[in-house]
């Protein structure tokens, strides 16, 4: 059995960690800044985008939480560590946002039919704030570059709530300037229509983790052609490819190999072989392979029929 192994994503973790932090500080303040203005002026679209930072606060604390989790040694059991943590808090993070998309549009269809007052100057100014906290927020999760699911989550989430802060000033200033009293709830339709496909990319980027689905953009059919033309390599089963979680993909096959070149070369420079080739054309560091001898087939198809 051999392996190839490349994790840097202690140091990643650590630096996502502090710019989570980071955003959920922003983000509690937003919040009771936003509920305060949804009070005092009656926006709807203000109050989605409250409660909107309020399923965004619940998520970074899920993140952060998850990140730490997904840190911790694994043991006899867990063989592979707690990695998934990570995804399944993505998960999570692109349930809330569909739950909230389908308040938003209940709550807006329901004020289209039946508007209310709302006091449009200060709307603007508690709805200018969110947005510039929003901005801040999303700059510090962008710092950097990771491709981790849990990060994608929590930065979809501050995305949302940034062009809720947007059609939030829209609509105040429609209002200050038409009395167009329906601009509010169009609004926080709208919020809801941008929300939805965001929320459903990451979901199924979450389940293709969770169903250990081949990475996207890691075709097998490649793979197995360049491992059959590493010298000495005559055949290649049980070839599969899946994701331990974001940005760590792995794969395991079994190699028979010509009794020839493993008593040339040894079984160790051939794993190292097999190792190079995935890594360098597929960047995929974690590999397992079974190297199985021609003269062992005939015991290979026994252990089948078993």
């Amino acid at each position: 059995m051999g392996h190839g192994h490349g994790h840097g994503h202690g140091a990643s973790r650590a630096a996502d960690r502090r710019r989570l932090r980071w955003v959920l500080a922003v983000t509690a303040s937003v919040l009771v800044v936003e509920v305060v203005g949804a009070v005092l002026t009656g926006s709807l679209a203000l109050l989605a985008d409250a409660g909107h930072m309020a399923t965004d606060a619940g998520a970074v604390v899920l993140a952060l939480g998850a990140s730490y989790v997904a840190s911790l040694p694994g043991g006899r059991r867990s063989t592979f560590g707690y990695h998934r943590a990570e995804v399944l808090a993505a998960l999570v993070n692109a349930v809330v946002l569909l739950a909230v998309c389908g308040y938003l549009a209940y709550a807006g269809i329901s004020r289209l039919a039946d508007p209310s007052d709302v006091d449009a100057g200060p709307m603007i100014l508690f709805a200018a704030f969110g947005l510039l906290a929003n901005g801040v927020s999303l700059a510090i999760l962008h710092r950097g570059d990771t491709a981790s699911l849990n990060l994608r989550g929590a930065a979809n989430e501050v995305f949302a709530d940034l062009l809720g802060s947007v059609l939030a000033v829209a609509a105040g200033v429609v209002i200050l300037t038409t009395g167009w009293q329906r601009a509010d709830p169009a609004a926080s339709l709208v919020i809801a229509v941008m929300i939805l496909p965001r929320a459903t990319l990451l979901l199924r980027d979450a389940a293709v983790v969770l169903l250990e689905i081949a990475p996207t953009g890691l075709d097998l059919d490649d793979v197995e052609h360049h491992l059959r033309h590493v010298d000495g390599v005559v055949d290649l089963h049980d070839l599969h490819a899946w994701t331990i979680t974001s940005g760590m993909p792995s794969l395991s096959a079994h190699v028979t190999v010509t009794d020839d070149a493993l008593a040339a070369r040894g079984v160790g420079a051939i794993l190292d072989e097999l190792c190079e080739c995935v890594a360098e054309h597929f960047d995929v560091r974690h590999a397992t392979f079974q190297v199985e001898p021609v003269s062992h087939e005939a015991h290979e198809d026994l252990g089948e029929l078993h």
